[in-house]
């Protein structure tokens, strides 16, 4: 379902936003306003009411503005709420030092996909950040149902799309299946692809005009096409080019919850594909295990067919 937007509120997040993105800088309210394209009472009221419940502080001396206290204790109930991602940290940064990439760990909050976790070289920070958002719709969040089960899957083809797609259901039913027995996807950007995933951060496309969303649905390919099937990786010698693989993680109840993603952006070999992914898949386990107290049982979804009806 397509929610109606609050602009008054999107200003409220716009300032936080910019605040988190400059850690450690305080702004005053001209440049603040300017920075942000607000009016400065607009600015002035939402600076001075989130101040008083301590989401901002306000220096007297230099009228300067930054990050309050407030957030602090929103911060850290928030993360008691991800402690799969917390615990999935030190699993990221192994693989990330390993294989010299960056790694993640995300998920589905609400409506839409959040970065909870970014390990890996700092060079690479303007690629993805902790708390980048993804529209939760196809064509995008394909590997975030693809563990849940039949029903999650469904559910999420049934989602109004955020750009215009093919759906080619013979290849996700045979996707799903691989890619449950085998652990972990594999999946190759073209280009355009790469670009369009970078600027859909943050982005809701409902709001796209219908034109400018049938231009930019016209370089994404159908659902499913960018992830490998076992025979297009079953040459190990051969290079192909990938741009991440990703393994799921299983709460207490054996439902999907975490996304782990390490980010390959080059041509492997087939062989290389299956070390990495071998070794996403064990670091995915361990956070399995160390939540749930138990070794991760197989998930039942691996072991039916999916049913198409």
């Amino acid at each position: 379902m397509v929610t109606r937007r609050s602009p008054p509120t999107e200003r409220v997040v716009a300032v936080l936003d910019f605040l988190v993105a400059h850690q450690g800088e305080r702004f005053g309210l001209s440049e603040l306003a300017r920075r942000l394209g607000l009016s400065k009472p607009t600015c002035l009221g939402i600076l001075t009411a989130l101040a008083a419940g301590g989401y901002l502080v306000h220096d007297p001396v230099t009228k300067a503005y930054g990050l309050g206290p407030a957030l602090i204790a929103a911060g850290r109930v928030a993360q008691n709420d991800f402690a799969a991602a917390t615990l999935a940290r030190h699993r990221l940064a192994d693989l990330s030092a390993r294989y010299d990439t960056v790694c993640t760990a995300s998920a589905v909050v609400g409506e839409r996909i959040l970065v909870l976790e970014r390990t890996g070289p700092a060079r690479a920070a303007a690629r993805v950040k902790v708390g980048q958002t993804y529209p939760f719709a196809p064509p995008v969040g394909l590997m975030y149902v693809l563990w849940g089960g039949d029903r999650a899957l469904d559910d999420w083809l049934a989602r109004p799309p955020t750009l215009p797609v093919r759906s080619d259901r013979a290849r996700l039913r045979q996707l799903a299946g691989e890619c449950r027995r085998r652990g972990y996807l594999v999946e190759s950007l073209t280009r355009a692809g790469m670009r369009l995933h970078t600027l859909m951060a943050g982005v809701a496309a409902y709001d796209l005009p219908d034109e400018v969303r049938d231009l930019v649905g016209e370089v994404v390919a159908g659902l499913g096409e960018r992830v490998y099937l076992d025979t297009e990786l079953a040459a190990r010698k051969a290079r192909h080019p990938v741009s991440l693989i990703a393994a799921p993680t299983f709460d207490a109840d054996g439902n999907q919850e975490l996304v782990l993603t390490l980010y390959v952006g080059a041509a492997i070999t087939g062989a290389e594909i299956a070390r990495r992914g071998d070794a996403l898949v064990a670091a995915a386990d361990a956070v399995t295990e160390q939540l749930s107290a138990a070794p991760p049982p197989p998930h039942p979804s691996a072991r039916r067919p999916i049913d198409w009806r």
